[in-house]
């Protein structure tokens, strides 16, 4: 009985010797994946080819014209992935009804090329509960992933649980750009909902001359509300920013007078 129990715990401290062995792997440098992913701003990012949840073939150039937000996951992630997703998913519909329904698009992609079919990125949208016309799931094989992530600064390698990966959303301009990074699994909403207002109010004027004042006015309204979490249109501040200017106006005026009225007294 002796030599069967010693036999077991040689044999449990040579597997866990293993185990051990199998992950010498250095810890990540933090600051330097950081460092890699600040330093893709102002990068433009390659025309990529896609595959949506529906097979058909997407190409990334479409999306141009409109602010975009690029979250890279892996479906067999049973934790992070899903929990980043869903709230990432949160603050995108109050930056809709902030900034308008079609004011933005968003890009989830697989990074892991093996495992991320179409399929699975399916399954994984109808997970999240992510149900969105301008959000799409999409899949890639592994030169294209390995290019989108090097434009977007992003870092991902193998580990025993999976992938460990920066917890990383790219805010792109209309132009291809990236313009923001936005880290963290529960970020504050102003973090992705402030980079897409400057975005949208520095586009270029489409529509009518009326329109698109008054959808700078419209932004320039746009106020985060932090006790309830949300973004509203409060038109108070175009009325105090007019009242302001009437009073300088006359401000300036008066003293314009009194000095005409100086320079008469002194001919």
């Amino acid at each position: 009985m002796k030599l069967v129990i010693l036999f077991v715990l040689a044999l449990m401290q040579f597997v866990l010797s293993v185990v051990q062995a199998a992950d010498t792997s250095p810890e990540p440098d933090q600051k330097a994946i950081l460092a890699y992913s600040q330093a893709a701003i102002g990068k433009v990012v390659g025309d990529y080819v896609f595959t949506n949840t529906y097979g058909q073939q997407v190409q990334l150039a479409s999306f141009q014209g409109r602010p975009l937000v690029i979250s890279l996951i892996y479906t067999s992630c049973y934790h992070i992935c899903p929990t980043v997703t869903r709230h990432l998913s949160d603050v995108v519909d109050k930056a809709r009804q902030a900034l308008g329904d079609k004011s933005f698009n968003v890009l989830t992609i697989g990074f892991d090329t093996t495992n991320d079919t179409v399929d699975a990125m399916r399954v994984f949208a109808a997970q999240q509960s992510v149900n969105s016309d301008n959000w799409q799931f999409l899949s890639a094989d592994e030169k294209t992933i390995s290019g989108l992530a090097k434009d977007l600064g992003f870092q991902f390698r193998v580990s025993p649980k999976g992938f460990d990966h920066l917890i990383q959303a790219s805010v792109v301009d209309g132009q291809g750009k990236v313009y923001r990074q936005v880290y963290d699994m529960d970020f504050s909403t102003p973090l992705l909902v402030e980079p897409l207002k400057q975005l949208l109010d520095g586009q270029p004027r489409k529509g009518s001359l009326i329109g698109h004042i008054g959808d700078k006015i419209r932004l320039f309204c746009t106020v985060y509300d932090p006790a309830n979490d949300r973004y509203f249109v409060d038109y108070s501040i175009i009325m105090g920013s007019l009242i302001g200017l009437t009073c300088m106006g006359f401000v300036f005026y008066v003293l314009m007078r009194e000095w005409r009225r100086y320079r008469q007294q002194e001919a």
